[in-house]
């Protein structure tokens, strides 16, 4: 089983927010990531919002140093 991660140090924001998130699966990252993005980043929880974080995650885990931009 390969992990999964997303790393929100991909996406520029005012914030700067560097967390990276990984699970053993995708269906475990997601409820996760989603308290993520509607708590610190003030999104709306909905399907739309669900598609895009599932499209976002890759494979592996999260590099220690941030992804050059």
């Amino acid at each position: 089983m390969t992990r999964k991660y997303i790393d929100c140090r991909e996406f520029p924001s005012e914030m700067g927010c560097s967390i990276a998130m990984s699970a053993d699966s995708e269906g475990e990252l997601l409820e996760p990531a989603v308290q993520h993005a509607v708590t610190v980043h003030k999104h709306a929880d909905s399907p739309e919002l669900r598609s895009q974080l599932r499209s976002l995650f890759h494979d592996g885990t999260p590099p220690v140093d941030a992804p050059r931009a």
